[in-house]
């Protein structure tokens, strides 16, 4: 019995904000870095750092609180947050022993290049190279971007006529996407068929985040990696760039977005690359990804419109002529004929049950088929058939007759008022699981296991 996960999706304040101050410093020495971590700021935020952006001397925290009135005071306090934990600004004292803020210097001075001008080119642009015989244009571009990411896509779901490189196999093992068993085939796990119910833009963002925590172990400076990332993020869509003065480093990285779709390099020792629109947009909506889905054209599948209709029967017709979307239909259903333009499948027992094997769970399907129903399915409601969820479920209980919960165990007390004190604050921390008093025996939850464990040695050392 495995343990359900949850896919979690950090945006790009909070994957920074996890960044070591040493890291963050040298992030903001590439005005790029700086201007796309700014473009991300809530409102207020954004405010907060215009105002002091040409001011050298702190200002008084009490002066700043001021800014905003007082029935907005929840506002100003996330900004605070938000821009201290991004190490945008400091915390100084002021003469008289008045707390003050200034602006982190670094920050500041490349965001001021960024914005006014000035400081060395961004990216090095091809025309000096002069003009490229096999030049792209955006379309070209954007087909060449769509059929790069659903390879990876197609692969995930077991397509036979996918391949990825060994490298990118082993990325999406360690990331959990997929897992694989000695002598078998990966195949996809829970938390990989999360993540293709996901928008494109989410998608590549969380990809990339796995990827930069594997940056390191492999060799690459994180720095130097990530400022170029953002640098792709403002470049222009259909515009050539030269690879002159790229160290080893950022060419092997270059060569991994080219397997992602992330930029188009005609061969791989090519002196020129195109940024794709999946480049171009990664960082823009990173706080808000399903907003960047729209605008981009670049979402595998069928579009918006839903193309699923479930009977009460349990058959399933798709009507579609996506790979992608019908080997997903296939990963919980038996395919049963299928023509030009629709698919029928059927969802039986056993193909539920090897779904959920293999990682997937009841409401993940059930998710599925309500999100991508037909308009005709739209109309009625419920939107898919009780008599199909309900069984799915039950299929599901069938097999989960155990719900399993991460824990830290505490046992061995020496007396039982001893138990009682450590329970009554687990509990009173909301992070008590389980406990059998007659035992004494209780478990807690990890995130609160360090919490308990100080209050224990804490009550240890007065006794």
């Amino acid at each position: 019995m495995k343990l359900r996960v949850q896919l979690q999706c950090k945006n790009l304040h909070e994957y920074l904000r996890e960044l070591s101050p040493d890291i963050l410093d040298r992030l903001y020495n590439h005005p790029a870095t700086c201007l796309a971590v700014y473009r991300e700021l809530p409102p207020l935020a954004k405010n907060y750092v215009m105002r002091m952006l040409f001011l050298d001397q702190p200002l008084p925290q009490a002066a700043i609180a001021l800014w905003v009135k007082k029935d907005s005071q929840k506002e100003h306090d996330q900004c605070v947050s938000v821009l201290s934990g991004l190490r945008l600004w400091h915390g100084q004292q002021l003469q008289g022993g008045l707390q003050g803020n200034i602006l982190n210097p670094i920050f500041k001075d490349n965001l001021r290049v960024a914005l006014l001008g000035g400081g060395k080119a961004w990216a090095d642009e091809g025309s000096s190279l002069g003009p490229d015989r096999h030049a792209r244009d955006v379309d070209s571009l954007d087909r060449y971007a769509l059929e790069r990411w659903e390879v990876i896509l197609h692969f995930m779901v077991g397509s036979p006529s996918a391949a990825v490189s060994q490298d990118l196999a082993q990325l999406l093992i360690q990331a959990g996407l997929m897992r694989s068993e000695a002598g078998e085939a990966p195949c996809i796990t829970s938390a990989g068929f999360q993540f293709l119910l996901l928008d494109t833009a989410s998608q590549l963002w969380y990809f990339t985040l796995q990827y930069l925590k594997t940056a390191q172990s492999r060799g690459m400076d994180l720095v130097e990696i990530l400022s170029f990332l953002f640098q792709l993020s403002f470049s222009t869509l259909g515009r050539d760039y030269s690879v002159e003065g790229m160290s080893e480093s950022l060419l092997t990285f270059l060569q991994h977005l080219r397997e992602f779709g992330l930029v188009f390099q005609r061969k791989r020792k090519s002196r020129r690359y195109y940024p794709t629109r999946l480049a171009i947009t990664l960082a823009a909506g990173v706080t808000a990804n399903t907003a960047s889905a729209p605008t981009t054209s670049l979402t595998p599948g069928t579009g918006d419109s839903g193309f699923i209709v479930v009977e009460t029967n349990y058959r399933i017709y798709a009507y579609t002529n996506s790979e992608l979307q019908i080997a997903l239909v296939a990963l919980f259903s038996e395919m049963l004929y299928r023509f030009p333009n629709v698919v029928v499948a059927h969802i039986t027992r056993e193909s539920v049950q090897q779904a959920i094997a293999n990682g997937i769970t009841a409401q993940q399907i059930i998710h599925f088929l309500r999100t991508r129903a037909h308009p005709v399915m739209l109309k009625q409601t419920p939107v898919l058939p009780p008599t199909i969820t309900d069984q799915i479920r039950l299929w599901e209980l069938e097999r989960d007759r155990l719900s399993f919960t991460e824990g830290v165990l505490y046992n061995q007390f020496l007396s039982q008022a001893d138990f009682e004190v450590l329970r009554d604050r687990a509990q009173g921390l909301g992070v008590l699981v389980w406990q059998n008093a007659p035992h004494r025996v209780m478990v807690v939850t990890p995130h609160g296991h360090s919490e308990v464990k100080r209050f224990w040695k804490r009550q240890k050392s007065h006794t």
